[in-house]
């Protein structure tokens, strides 16, 4: 392991070195490719630096007991310093963990009822709302590529694109189902009823991540409406995208401009084909590994929220909270910060078990 971050830590003092130089300033492509390594490697050589500082502290302390007059200091600098070193070196181990590929990209997020009728579309539009909260506090972007109202003033379906920093590493663990159990405001008899919704986070494919040939795709345009039908404009700006090959359908009618439209619809389409192809090589993988986290299917119960007791649990890391009302308004850290620490906990004992 110190073989490799010492690799790393060379690396970055010759990345440095590379920044320095005239014709990599004057080369803007090539500056911004050194500048991306020497940024990416940074904070584990910070931390690889800051280990050394502590096992040098270490040593020096333990060179000092065996000395009477500085034993007593000596032992107390060891108690402080050895924890010290120990956590350092766990961050390490998590820190060379193989990174996500995705972690940096930009996300869709796709929310859809589920069981429930209205009660679940009003769940849809409080859960949006949830994401649009945790997104500001953490100053992405978010923007609405499409949303589908119900009758009773919740959302059937919304689409929308998150964009800003490491966006997907801390939105990838809330795709599934998430279960709702409260009084709905038409119950007379105060009886709690169970709903679910789906939400799926898909990284933000590029094209060079997915080729989707013209051949593949047809193009419908059609005029937008509104709820109930209502014409919203008179003129085919609407469009609908159909990849024939795996016949996943993306229509967009938000913006007034087709050409805006098929932009949009290209994005989620791109995704949701990455998303496939992703799910494909997680399978095998997890085939070759003879290991899988849950079934890595959708139609798991991921989440339940459960107003009457104001209680929150995550079922997958078995994390039950009392302050749903703070989570609703976009609180969601301690679960994003639970749900990664455990994902690092797997990831080191699967590693564990193949150096073993």
């Amino acid at each position: 392991m110190f073989d490799r971050l010492q690799q790393m830590e060379d690396r970055y003092i010759d990345l440095g070195d590379q920044m320095a130089l005239p014709e990599v300033q004057n080369d803007r492509e090539a500056m911004h490719k050194v500048s991306k390594a020497h940024r990416d490697l940074e904070e584990t050589v910070e931390k690889f630096r800051k280990y050394k500082e502590l096992a040098q502290g270490v040593e020096d302390a333990k060179a000092m007991v065996a000395d009477p007059d500085m034993a007593e200091m000596a032992a107390e600098e060891l108690a402080e310093l050895e924890p010290k070193l120990e956590a350092a070196e766990a961050d390490l181990k998590i820190m060379l963990l193989p990174k996500d590929p995705n972690d940096d990209k930009n996300v869709i997020l796709e929310i859809r009822a589920g069981t429930g009728g209205d009660e679940a579309s009003l769940f849809v539009a409080e859960v949006f709302r949830m994401y649009q909260r945790f997104a500001e506090q953490h100053r992405w972007k978010i923007e609405v590529l499409s949303e589908s109202e119900s009758a009773v003033g919740g959302l059937k379906e919304v689409i929308a694109l998150i964009e800003g920093n490491r966006v997907y590493s801390q939105m990838k663990f809330e795709s599934g189902v998430h279960r709702v159990q409260r009084v709905p405001a038409t119950e007379t008899q105060g009886r709690v009823h169970t709903s679910a919704i789906t939400v799926a986070v898909l990284p933000e494919a590029e094209e060079v991540d997915v080729k989707v040939e013209q051949k593949d795709l047809r193009i419908d345009t059609f005029c937008s409406s509104g709820p109930g039908g209502q014409s919203v404009n008179t003129t085919y700006s609407a469009i609908r995208i159909t990849h024939i090959p795996t016949n996943t359908v993306v229509s967009c009618q938000d913006e007034k401009s087709q050409i805006k439209n098929r932009e949009k619809a290209m994005r989620v389409l791109r995704s949701r084909l990455y998303e496939v192809e992703m799910q494909r090589q997680h399978d095998i993988l997890a085939k070759e590994r003879k290991q899988q986290v849950g079934t890595g299917d959708r139609s798991e119960k991921i989440r339940t929220y459960n107003f009457p007791q104001n209680r929150l649990t995550d079922h997958r890391i078995g994390l039950t909270l009392h302050q749903l009302d703070l989570i609703m308004q976009g609180r969601l850290q301690s679960i994003v910060d639970a749900l990664i620490a455990d994902d690092q906990a797997q990831k080191l004992r699967a590693d564990g078990a193949q150096a073993a």
